[in-house]
């Protein structure tokens, strides 16, 4: 039996997949949480085999809490099951310790494939997202870009883009202003853009909170 830990906000939810469960010999939803201090709380005192988890979840303020919920609980599977695009959060969930990424709006016979894969240390994507991925090789995407680089200068570019000053980054990261120089004329290359504007434009439409 796959134990099953539902970390969402809405009641609804975690009605709904009890309801979808409640006769299955294969998968026993045991326990829920409403919170990111609910979900660190129930993985220390349950047994818990595999975490169905919304990007949303109050508390769970970044992606890369996934790596620390990890590292934590090596045992544990993470199932991203979440309402946020998978073409603009899915690869970063993977690469910060998910393994399987899911869109609330598919078939609900689609999640109990998912758990079970996930489950036998299996990787679950939908075809959709296999041919997103593919495509975001190409250096022409900025998603692809971002999802590239390391989680300092993920730190630098997100306070760029939040309109803070050299110094102002140094200080935040505890750094030189000389290293801030560096970071940011590296990044201006790696996203290929010629000056801060640019990389506004460029990154617009992403979050970058998230990663």
């Amino acid at each position: 039996m796959i134990r099953v830990f539902v970390a969402d906000a809405y009641p609804i939810v975690h009605k709904g997949l009890k309801a979808l469960f409640r006769n299955s010999n294969e998968i026993s939803i045991v326990g829920k949480g409403f919170h990111y201090r609910d979900l660190v709380e129930n993985l220390t005192s349950k047994k818990v085999d595999l975490v169905v988890l919304e990007l949303k979840l109050p508390g769970f303020e970044e992606i890369r809490l996934l790596r620390k919920l990890k590292d934590q609980h090596t045992h544990v599977r993470f199932l991203i099951y979440s309402s946020l695009d998978e073409n603009i959060y899915a690869i970063s969930a993977l690469k910060y310790g998910a393994s399987g990424y899911l869109c609330k709006d598919v078939p609900l016979n689609k999640l109990k494939d998912a758990i079970l894969k996930v489950s036998t240390d299996g990787v679950y994507i939908t075809n959709e997202l296999a041919e997103h991925m593919a495509f975001n090789e190409t250096e022409a995407n900025p998603r692809a870009m971002i999802n590239q680089l390391s989680e300092r200068e993920i730190q630098v570019i997100r306070l760029l883009v939040h309109g803070k000053r050299n110094k102002e980054i140094a200080i935040a990261l505890n750094i030189s202003d000389k290293t801030v120089s560096t970071y940011r004329s590296r990044l201006m290359k790696k996203i290929k853009v010629k000056n801060l504007v640019e990389m506004l434009k460029k990154l617009q439409h992403i979050d970058l909170d998230m990663y």
